[in-house]
């Protein structure tokens, strides 16, 4: 080796790392052979074993510290030491026994270390070694244990399994987390009085009123997604009667895979409204969209945005997002590439009811599967402006679904609203005019037309949520049209997966309806956002009934009078059996309404109307009753 090549060995940071935790293992090799001869021998060594101990320890350690190196188990010599360092060392310590054991058998003459002092050679090693390595781990868990026990809030965790576990081994690592775990609640009973890291299962959910007065908790945790929106509630109506909060942290898939750091939050509405994790036939859907084109209309909205970034973990060949908002297409696409760096993304500025534009689009990108998501979805505004609402929801869905007839695509989605059932608006009716031309066209195409209906998605924008946010935050009034109003909510994640895998499933013609749950009394969103909002209904902000809107209802209903519903492969999936819809008939109506875009709105209604019936929130209301 030349001396300018030794002389940079010997100034690098690693030389020199190396050299420390050779010099920390040495203390731990000796002590050990020692420790097996004066084992093997009682303690009483005469003078003949301790002169074989003597001679051979110099070439017993070269023959562990070699090991050592080869296995590397001088590296992450630190308080993160885990099983797999525990069994690299067993490895190196077992070769270097097995060495020892062959130097003196077959090299070394005239010495013949006794082949149990060998064997308790490796065992007092191993046990030196790994206590001298485990402990800055142990004293880092020990100190933290101490802090958190002295001066942590008293805390509960909800859920006794890996969610909770992982939730504890967090906190305990965690020194800026002031808790101190007192215990898990789980309503499995029979969980009751078992230990997990030892912290015992103290009791349910229905005993925790008991247990936060007899441990005077202050907090109790929950791993976000854990329990479902009902039990959520139910949970911060006990925290306000018994004064404790509920704090919110990442879920367990977050925290395995690093995502996030455990940030406690507020418990926040979509923590309340939350439902069962949805799960979709992933491989399925790869299937279907492996290595097609697909386009997204509406890309920049709530659900069509969501719909593109779940469509860029399928491995589409290329993904061709439409929009006409400016400034969202210019956001999404950086979100997008930075989720995809790789993945062929097209950004595409369009009007929809621009048919040259729109077949400019189709004649070069030539989609295979479309995401038509694009829509007004304002009620009371489309009231006042009845011929944009025609123009961009039923002429512009006529629009793509012939350009997808006529360019051979394989699958059009189009995605429809609960107000396009027994409709009393004008959006509502232009929404089920969409509906019919899709399922019209579907009797004569190749195309695998399909539709998939649901009803509100939490906090999209301009919805119910981020306005009440909005008037909390401005003092209130929140206001709200009816005491009686009902809505159904999903997240939009929820609602974008089962678009998804609804369009998988279609074979042509169906309503697909997404399974809503029970649905929420606006009056009761309102209430709950003020209460998690730390202010208190009728002291600190107050709730004002405006009246209903134009044609607003005061429920929305998922299935019409003639439609029977049925059951599919997917539990959160179900089809609405309806009647056909002459093509010819719903082509002529659509011209009509065409014709008549730009006409006064009172005129528009009118024709409307002649084309949807609409129906009074009376009417709905009687015919829900019966």
């Amino acid at each position: 080796m030349q001396p300018s090549s030794l002389t940079h060995r010997l100034v690098q940071p690693h030389f020199w790392r190396v050299l420390a935790a050779c010099a920390m293992l040495l203390p731990a090799f000796v002590g050990a052979y020692v420790v097996a001869f004066l084992l093997r021998f009682d303690g009483a060594l005469s003078a003949e074993f301790l002169q074989v101990l003597l001679r051979s320890l110099p070439w017993v350690l070269a023959a562990k510290l070699t090991a050592a190196a080869w296995f590397h188990i001088y590296h992450g010599w630190n308080r993160y030491v885990t099983f797999h360092d525990l069994g690299a060392i067993t490895k190196a310590i077992t070769c270097g026994s097995i060495g020892i054991t062959l130097v003196d058998a077959l090299v070394v003459s005239g010495l013949a270390i006794p082949r149990s002092v060998i064997l308790l050679d490796w065992g007092v090693t191993l046990l030196f070694v790994g206590a001298q390595r485990a402990a800055p781990r142990v004293w880092k868990s020990l100190r933290l244990h101490w802090h958190h026990a002295n001066a942590g809030l008293p805390v509960l965790i909800v859920g006794a399994d890996d969610s909770g576990e992982a939730l504890l081994r967090a906190i305990n690592q965690n020194s800026k987390l002031n808790y101190s775990v007192i215990g898990f609640v789980d309503d499995r009973s029979w969980l009751r009085a078992q230990r997990i890291a030892g912290v015992p299962v103290l009791g349910t959910l229905a005993d925790l009123p008991q247990l936060v007065a007899k441990y005077q908790i202050k907090e109790v945790l929950i791993h976000s997604g854990e329990l479902p929106g009902k039990a959520v509630r139910e949970l911060v109506e006990i925290a306000q009667q018994r004064e404790f909060r509920v704090t919110m942290l990442p879920s367990y898939e977050q925290l395995l895979a690093g995502q996030v750091s455990v940030q406690p939050r507020p418990v926040a509405i979509d923590d309340l409204l939350r439902r069962e994790s949805v799960s979709i036939d992933n491989r399925a859907i790869r299937e279907w969209l492996g290595g097609r084109t697909v386009l997204v209309t509406g890309s920049s909205g709530s659900i069509g945005s969501e719909i593109c970034r779940q469509l860029l973990a399928l491995s589409p060949s290329s993904l061709v997002v439409v929009d006409r908002s400016e400034t969202g297409q210019f956001f999404l696409e950086r979100e997008l590439r930075r989720l995809a760096p790789s993945a062929q993304i097209e950004v595409v500025m369009a009007d929809l009811t621009d048919g040259k534009r729109l077949e400019s689009i189709f004649q070069r990108y030539r989609p295979e599967i479309v995401f038509h998501a694009a829509a007004y979805k304002h009620v009371p505004l489309m009231e006042e402006h009845p011929g944009e609402a025609i123009k961009n929801i039923a002429l512009a869905t006529r629009n793509l679904v012939d350009l997808a007839d006529k360019y051979a695509a394989s699958t059009l989605v189009m995605i429809s609203t609960d107000k396009a059932v027994n409709p009393t608006s004008v959006m509502g009716s232009c929404k089920q005019l969409a509906e019919r031309y899709v399922q019209a066209k579907a009797t004569s195409s190749d195309c695998q037309f399909v539709t998939v209906r649901f009803g509100n998605v939490l906090d999209s924008a301009g919805s119910v949520v981020p306005l009440f946010r909005e008037q909390i935050s401005h003092g209130g009034p929140v206001t709200v049209t009816h005491p009686e109003m009902l809505r159904y909510f999903m997240m939009i994640p929820e609602a974008a997966k089962l678009v998804v895998q609804a369009g998988a499933m279609g074979q042509g013609g169906e309503i697909f309806v997404l399974d809503m749950g029970e649905p929420v009394k606006i009056s009761d969103l309102a209430r709950d956002m003020i209460r998690l909002s730390g202010l208190r209904e009728g002291e600190d902000i107050e709730i004002e009934f405006t009246g209903l809107r134009p044609g607003e209802k005061l429920f929305e209903e998922l299935y019409g009078e003639q439609e029977k519903h049925r059951a599919t492969s997917h539990p959160k999936i179900r089809v609405a059996d309806s009647q056909g819809w002459n093509l010819l008939q719903t082509i002529n109506d659509l011209r009509h309404l065409e014709d008549l875009v730009n006409d006064s709105p009172a005129n528009i209604r009118t024709a409307l109307a002649e084309v949807v019936p609409l129906y009074s929130s009376e009417e709905v209301e009687l015919k829900r009753a019966a």
